[in-house]
């Protein structure tokens, strides 16, 4: 975790001498004078209304096991949110399957399983909006390569969580003898997660609730694209319809680059990269990127710290959890 964190520190300091090199602070100054404060509240609240919807659609995911109320889904989903922002190399990731284990009966291998089937259709959700666009506008090479690349990832990973629910019993007999190779202490634990794991993913075969589950992530994304849109206006750029949902797909590729806490350096170096593409000068980019930044990593911060009281963990929780030699 150690050298993850060193090279994840490196690339945002690359990143953000990338996104300041050769820029006049003077300029970056003048494009927060410039900015119209009185859409920052509405950009507050869309970005509020991600949350809940992001909250609302895991309740749906876990709802086979066990109903769990909107407030304790919410002040899970905010501090799990908190640490996914606060703890490096993705380990942040565990922190909600962790904590609603604490509010519920669920398994947490099940727990995460649900959650990696929120992060497929989240990628999905943005890449189909993404090259819908294409019909409106040409994308550079290293876009469109990147964005199939994502794609060609995401859909390999739906298409294992698929066969190892349609094909259970084929894929554990594939999968245990490997598993056996192990010390027993170890096979037996890993074994048992693999179980409550699948259990997880196999909301998957459920058509209904997939379906909500399909709308609520549309929702949730265009939600977010209309928070791009409207702190475009409060800068005062003038962009064509498609720019927000352009720039959303480069932020989520650039995100997933494990960098140090807060996404510092490669949400700003991807921002200004999006934002170029539509003629916007790279100093405007970054003073916009910052704000951008300050909101989304900010809300989530303000309502994490808020929640963490009442579910608070540590990293050494987590791994204390999927201990080989305790439950899950």
């Amino acid at each position: 975790m150690k050298k993850k964190m060193i090279i994840g520190t490196a690339l945002s300091a690359l990143f953000v001498y990338l996104s300041l090199k050769g820029i006049d602070p003077g300029s970056v100054a003048d494009g927060f004078r410039a900015v119209n404060y009185g859409y920052i509240g509405p950009v507050l609240f869309l970005l509020l209304l991600i949350q809940i919807l992001r909250s609302y659609r895991w309740g749906l995911l876990l709802s086979p096991f066990e109903k769990i109320g909107q407030f304790d889904l919410f002040a899970v989903t905010s501090v799990g949110f908190l640490a996914v922002v606060a703890i490096p190399a993705r380990i942040g990731e565990l922190a909600r399957p962790y904590l609603i284990t604490g509010k519920s009966s669920i398994r947490m291998a099940a727990a995460l399983g649900t959650v990696v089937v929120e992060r497929v259709f989240d990628i999905l959700t943005v890449l189909t909006i993404f090259f819908g666009v294409l019909f409106f506008m040409p994308l550079p090479s290293w876009l469109m390569k990147s964005s199939i690349l994502f794609l060609a990832i995401t859909l390999a990973i739906l298409f294992f969580l698929i066969f190892i629910i349609l094909k259970r019993e084929r894929a554990l007999n594939t999968l245990l003898p490997l598993l056996q190779r192990l010390p027993d202490r170890f096979h037996h634990r890993l074994e048992d997660l693999l179980h409550h794991f699948i259990d997880g993913v196999a909301i998957l075969s459920e058509g209904r609730m997939i379906f909500y589950v399909i709308l609520l992530s549309l929702l949730m994304w265009f939600v977010d694209v209309l928070a791009i849109y409207l702190l475009f206006l409060s800068f005062g750029f003038h962009l064509p319809a498609t720019a927000p949902f352009v720039l959303m797909a480069i932020l989520i590729i650039g995100i997933t680059i494990p960098t140090a806490p807060g996404f510092v350096g490669n949400f700003h170096y991807f921002c200004i990269l999006g934002l170029s593409l539509f003629g916007i000068s790279k100093a405007d980019a970054l003073s916009y990127a910052i704000v951008l930044h300050v909101l989304s990593v900010g809300l989530i911060v303000v309502l994490g710290l808020g929640f963490l009281p009442f579910n608070r963990f540590s990293v050494a929780d987590l791994k204390a959890k999927f201990d080989i030699n305790g439950q899950s």
